[in-house]
């Protein structure tokens, strides 16, 4: 997934918790109330077998959700390890329902995983301990022993045969071929046989894995094995998937045919699943739609969109028409129709990563968010109920991210993408580019008939492709931090100029305040005291290398918020010292200037407690606890609003107050 450098969300604290019991009350988000925006990316899906409407759903980001009425709302059950964790199979014992199994891996290592288990429906997990530490690729449970568990790790292939109290290892150690296992599978009669796919072709072993065998026979070579199934009635039929096709084999693995009818662009597919109640039906959920089969593999159709990417797929064992399947961007979407039909079926799930919140300015109870990394399911979010309801705005944006969102004084919004800038009109349908930028160029010109030269100024248009993020708009002009420099614009985005500021072009934040303006890459902060003309490189220590954010409390008094921690200057940038009385000591996200109430406020993302300081940066004080990472945070109607690295937009409670004096207004 796409932004996993960045998911180091307390994940120290949760690798602690994770190695010991732990329940969902420890973990519990608090009395923050999540608002989406609904949607975002859905790893893996599984149903309670005495009650399908029951459904777990495992994210990219360690938390698992519940919907208790097949998947047409949810709410939040567990945080599992750390926020870098994928949970990329559950399985809920059919025997007992009580009993679920989650594997996990790390993207920040390959050394880190787990197997957790739940004895009460998830309401508490441990881990198990003969998996700890290992990087959890495939997990799958015996159809006629809900004790016999196979996993498959980066170091090999394992069988429990006691409910994951111990396991045994399968697969030769420090094997050079049967490692990096990608997927198994366990035939349905036979729990001495299994399959495992690998990152090269695919293995089976028949006899509790005292031998293997390479069967790779009609696979083109080097394909890594995404997904493997047997057939519930006939385990002679074996179907595995690859990033060069599907296959098929009718005689158990000894040789594989490749199925047509799929292109070539849509093979990388993730997972294979067979209609729990009608063998004949395969579905095939790839990189770019989901394909079905009604005649075991011999047709295939595509029966979404191609711009859905499916990670898992569910059918309801009652109903076959009924088909669930977790996706990239668009969240859990829904089949009532047996796949000729698709609705998001997202309420209650909110996996966004939310870069921007906005008040609207003549409205506290409409709303605007920016997200990032949802493409076609993304860029602009509005609410005109503060947060109850959401609709998307993108029309004109083309799957753009949205970095930056701002409101002009009329009511335009401006979006900072990344390509260029976007506005909106109040009363529009459409966002339309305005990325016109004007390059002067001067040359001396000498006159007809005289000695004396004149200064002849042209200019000529391009168009602003970079990055955007951050806005500053002022009355007096717009300012835009981007990868290609700072540009400016006098005439509301008509027309900007600009470009590299002494050299630098990757500007991450830009503030301003009268005729003083700050910007930021990621390890320099630049200041000018005449609104841009001139400008001097201000003294930050050398090993800030992370800027996240700038805040300007007046023309002298500035706060960065960094992975290295706060920094503030007094004097306008010639001194900075680090900022740690009251304040974690790294990983600040965010700082803002809050006018109304006079104060900074700082976030990190190694806690949910909103900093405050009301002497410029000098000292810090605990606010309220959100219970989750945060973002940045704004002040809406009186109350915090805060954006989440992937839970979306939360607000605080109506009884919680932000300060002594609270009041509707809106903070930087």
């Amino acid at each position: 997934m796409n932004f996993r450098g960045k998911r180091n969300v307390l994940r120290s604290g949760f690798l602690l918790l994770a190695v010991t019991l732990f329940s969902t009350a420890v973990l519990a988000s608090g009395p923050w109330q999540v608002l989406g925006p609904d949607g975002g990316d859905a790893r893996s899906l599984a149903y309670d077998a005495h009650n399908p409407d029951h459904i777990l759903l495992g994210t990219s980001t360690g938390q698992m959700f519940t919907s208790n009425d097949a998947g047409n709302t949810w709410s939040r059950l567990a945080r599992l390890g750390g926020d870098d964790y994928v949970l990329d199979h559950i399985v809920i014992d059919p025997q007992d329902s009580s009993n679920i199994y989650v594997s996990a891996w790390s993207t920040s290592s390959e050394q880190i995983g787990e197997i957790f288990r739940s004895r009460d429906g998830g309401r508490n997990w441990d881990v198990l301990p003969g998996m700890h530490g290992k990087s959890i690729r495939a997990l799958a449970m015996y159809k006629g022993d809900s004790r016999v568990l196979v996993a498959g790790a980066l170091d090999g292939v394992y069988r429990s045969n006691n409910g994951g109290n111990s396991w045994e290892r399968l697969s030769p150690a420090n094997s050079a071929e049967i490692k990096n296992i990608e997927s198994v599978a366990i035939d349905p009669k036979d729990p001495n046989t299994v399959y495992a796919g690998t990152r090269h072709l695919a293995w089976k072993t028949s006899d509790g894995g005292a031998d293997w065998q390479h069967i790779n026979k009609g696979m083109i070579d080097d394909s890594d094995v995404f997904s493997l199934i047997v057939d519930h009635d006939n385990p002679s039929i074996v179907f595995a998937s690859a990033c060069s096709g599907i296959y098929k084999s009718d005689t158990a693995g000894n040789a594989f045919s490749k199925i047509q009818g799929i292109p070539f662009s849509a093979r990388r597919t993730r997972v294979l699943k067979q209609d729990p109640t009608n063998e004949n039906i395969v579905y095939a959920g790839t990189t770019e739609g989901l394909w079905k089969t009604t005649d075991l593999g011999k047709s295939w159709k595509r029966v979404s969109s191609p711009e859905v990417v499916v990670n898992d797929v569910l059918v309801d064992p009652r109903d076959s028409n009924r088909v669930l399947l977790a996706t990239d961007r668009s969240g859990v979407m829904a089949s009532i129709d047996g796949s000729a039909t698709w609705a998001t079926s997202n309420k209650g799930y909110a996996h966004r990563y939310v870069s921007a919140i906005l008040a609207d300015n003549k409205d506290a109870n409409t709303l605007y968010v920016g997200v990032v990394n949802d493409r076609e399911y993304g860029g602009v979010f509005y609410s005109h109920d503060a947060g109850q309801h959401w609709q998307q705005k993108a029309a004109g944006l083309g799957g753009k991210d949205v970095f930056a969102l701002k409101q002009s004084a009329n009511g335009m919004l401006v979006a900072g993408t990344n390509h260029g800038v976007y506005s909106l009109e109040r009363s529009g349908n459409e966002w339309h580019s305005m990325n016109v930028v004007a390059t002067e160029h001067t040359q001396k010109v000498a006159r007809t008939g005289s000695r004396k030269a004149y200064t002849k100024t042209t200019y000529t248009k391009s168009q602003l492709e970079a990055r955007v993020n951050d806005l500053d708009l002022s009355s007096i002009r717009w300012m835009a931090a981007t990868t290609a420099g700072i540009y400016w614009s006098r005439d509301e985005g008509k027309i900007w100029k600009g470009g590299p500021v002494l050299g630098q072009t990757d500007f991450v934040a830009a503030r301003s305040t009268g005729d003083t303006v700050v910007a930021a890459t990621h390890s320099s902060v630049l200041v000018s005291t005449d609104n841009g003309s001139t400008w001097k490189v201000a003294g930050l220590p050398s090993y800030v290398s992370n800027i996240h954010s700038v805040a300007v409390a007046s023309d002298s008094q500035f706060v960065i918020a960094s992975r290295e921690g706060a920094f503030r200057t007094s004097d306008a940038g010639a001194t900075w010292e680090h900022a740690i009385n009251g304040l974690p000591g790294k990983d600040i996200t965010s700082v803002s200037f809050d006018a109304t109430h006079k104060r900074l406020l700082a976030t990190s993302d190694a806690t949910g407690v909103i900093f405050e300081s009301r002497d410029g940066g000098r000292s810090w004080q605990r606010g309220p606890d959100s219970g989750f990472p945060l973002r940045r945070v704004s002040i809406i109607g009186g109350r915090f609003v805060g954006a989440t690295p992937f839970d979306g937009v939360i607000l605080q409670p109506e009884d919680e107050s932000i300060s002594a004096a609270a009041e509707a207004t809106s903070s930087e």
